[in-house]
């Protein structure tokens, strides 16, 4: 099988990461990364792949620029609103039964998801007795995250995805306006840990009761959907829960038989 020159310099950019940086893109979609490392050439004002992988060698301050076209957050608040209202229906009356909780956010990017789980925790009478989660590998997206600072001109569709994942109180309840922004209550993330993790390289996590990854899975081969399902099975608790992406699913993953659907639409399962 011919491979083109950018399919090889693709490649050899990957093993360049990994081996300096210790990232591990390798197992990605070719066409998504392919997309978004030639995006960030014209960004960068590099001619050709080869190039690229030349200055992030050298330059760690290049490498963290490509790292921002490589995990491009596409997110929003209550996004796909009938998996909250699922959660809200299905999952928080079964965490309701435990004294504590620990909760995994793997991937979560900016933090809108983040946010959304503590308001829907809120709601429910858990979220003082929550532990979260929230990890990504982007280190910019993650301080983005601690902040809680968002456009507010996204907050008229947040608005909506609240009402429609059925919200009990007025959304502007949650954050104060100011310059253009909307600044989130700080009491919601009391109980975040924001956290460097890889689902390529790192570990498995504490004994967790619910973990949601979403819009994640879609740009891992086979091979690291694999890994990562494995670390989900191994960190949820028995009879834990996991939330996966619109677009994802488990079921023909070998870890299908270790899982039962809790809403099949909403992509929401639980441990065998």
């Amino acid at each position: 099988m011919q491979h083109s020159d950018t399919d090889i310099e693709l490649k050899m950019l990957m093993e360049a990461i990994y081996m300096k940086y210790s990232y591990d893109f390798r197992d990605y979609t070719g066409a998504s990364q392919k997309r978004r490392v030639l995006h960030a050439l014209r960004e960068m004002e590099c001619s050709s792949i080869s190039v690229l992988q030349a200055r992030i060698i050298h330059e760690p301050a290049a490498f963290s620029q490509l790292l921002q076209y490589l995990t491009i957050p596409v997110t929003s608040m209550f996004r796909d609103p009938s998996y909250f209202a699922g959660l809200r229906e299905h999952v928080m009356p079964v965490l309701r039964t435990y004294p504590s909780l620990k909760i995994w956010i793997a991937g979560c990017s900016t933090g809108e998801e983040v946010y959304s789980m503590a308001i829907l925790l809120k709601e429910e009478g858990l979220l003082e007795r929550s532990m979260i989660y929230a990890t990504d590998i982007n280190p910019q997206s993650l301080d983005k995250a601690r902040k809680g600072v968002f456009p507010l001109d996204a907050m008229r569709e947040y608005t909506e995805n609240y009402q429609a994942a059925g919200g009990k109180r007025s959304f502007s309840e949650y954050y104060t306006a100011a310059y253009n922004a909307a600044l989130f209550d700080k009491s919601l993330c009391e109980n975040v840990t924001f956290a460097d993790h890889s689902l390529a390289t790192d570990a498995v996590f504490a004994e967790t009761h619910l973990i949601s990854c979403r819009n994640v899975m879609i740009y891992f081969k086979k091979k690291l959907q694999e890994r990562a399902f494995g670390l989900f099975h191994e960190s949820l608790c028995h009879r834990g829960f996991l939330g996966l992406g619109s677009k994802e699913s488990i079921d023909f993953s070998a870890y299908a038989p270790c899982f039962e659907p809790v809403l099949k639409r909403e992509r929401v399962f639980r441990k065998r």
